[in-house]
């Protein structure tokens, strides 16, 4: 007889946490999916930046509110900062005018995932969160994501 064989690791995978700006339904959905999948979540719910959300190594930092007033600074630390993905919830089009003064400052946007997440169609915010969950998840693994079959 042989042993079962499960598609699963009953190993915890060390991972960083998921640093989001502000407080919304988005980020709501993002905490409950990403506690789901073994992750921790901080939210700063000022939307000014608050204290600060000092991402560290291997940390993601998505910034669900590309209007707050400190967009630009979050953007600027997370940007220079050790974490290992960094995004924006923003259409490419509403993110033009920031990226551009980020980059006029000498900011080095190429690895900021500006809109956030993978391209799942979803329009509410429990889709949002899972397409962005996702990239992290993929991005933790060094996967790009995508059908299982391909």
């Amino acid at each position: 007889m042989s042993e079962r064989q499960q598609p699963w690791s009953d190993e915890a995978a060390t991972h960083g946490r998921i640093l989001v700006l502000s407080d919304n339904p988005i980020s709501r959905a993002i905490t409950s999916i990403a506690t789901a999948v073994g992750r921790e979540v901080h939210v700063e719910p000022a939307d000014d930046g608050g204290p600060g959300l000092h991402p560290q190594a291997g940390d993601a930092v998505v910034l669900c509110d590309h209007d707050a007033p400190d967009a630009p600074g979050v953007l600027r630390a997370a940007l220079a900062s050790p974490a290992a993905y960094v995004a924006m919830m923003a259409s490419r089009h509403r993110a033009v005018s920031l990226l551009d003064e980020l980059v006029e400052e000498g900011v080095d946007v190429g690895a900021l995932h500006v809109p956030a997440g993978h391209n799942l169609g979803g329009r509410g915010p429990g889709e949002i969160a899972l397409s962005v969950v996702a990239e992290i998840v993929a991005e933790s693994y060094g996967r790009p994501g995508g059908p299982m079959r391909d």
